[in-house]
């Protein structure tokens, strides 16, 4: 049986453990063994990292340490794959370089706060977005400084009402990557436990966790 490893925790505006409770029966259901994980210690369980398929760190505005950050960068190198929403994985270690360059970004503001936007899918053929349309949020638009390797697969586009200079930018909202010998999916919406009540928010982040798992 594949194994999974979620791992939530730091800070609890974003309802970590919510929003696991609510993705974990998908991959239940896809055949995965899924452990459920409140502490970074479990990445430096090199054997039981070594055996994991997939990876989603639900962790936002927390501290890890040194050795730590090495099992997870380590595990996710040699192959399995990681995958992760909003600030659960784009805004987990501010200090941490290294991860931010797994993850292919890292959250810098969001402009309004909860405010009204568009998702606009533009990889219709990808596996992770293909027969979806562009969609509405109620929720954190994430503004994001993001690697140009990554693969987009949608976007979103922001108002100048705050920042009247980033009128029109165009931020990546969904996208994918490699790392080593691993697949990272990263999506910018998932800001609490209701987002997921969007059909698109769901059906994303549990294709993307599908498609990053080895």
């Amino acid at each position: 049986m594949k194994k999974a490893l979620m791992v939530w925790g730091g800070w609890d505006g974003h309802e970590p453990k919510q929003c696991v409770d609510i993705l974990a029966p998908h991959l239940e259901a896809n055949g995965f063994e899924v452990r459920i994980s409140d502490t970074l210690d479990v990445y430096l369980e090199q054997d039981y990292m070594q055996s994991l398929s997939l990876l989603v760190p639900v962790w936002t505005m927390g501290t890890i340490t040194n050795e730590q950050e090495r099992g997870l960068l380590e595990t996710v190198s040699s192959g399995v794959g990681i995958a992760g929403w909003h600030g659960g994985i784009g805004d987990s270690f501010r200090n941490n370089v290294d991860y931010q360059f797994m993850v292919g970004g890292q959250w810098v503001v969001h402009p309004g706060g909860v405010i009204d936007y568009e998702v606009n899918i533009i990889d219709h053929e990808d596996p992770i977005t293909k027969g979806l349309s562009d969609f509405k949020m109620h929720s954190e638009q994430y503004y994001l400084h993001v690697d140009p390797s990554n693969e987009v697969l949608a976007t979103t586009t922001f108002r100048g009402d705050v920042y009247p200079w980033i009128e029109g930018v165009v931020m990546p909202a969904v996208w994918k990557r490699r790392y080593g010998e691993a697949r990272v999916f990263y999506a910018s919406v998932g800001h609490v436990a209701v987002d997921f009540d969007v059909p698109e928010v769901k059906e994303i982040v549990q294709r993307g966790m599908l498609w990053a798992a080895r």
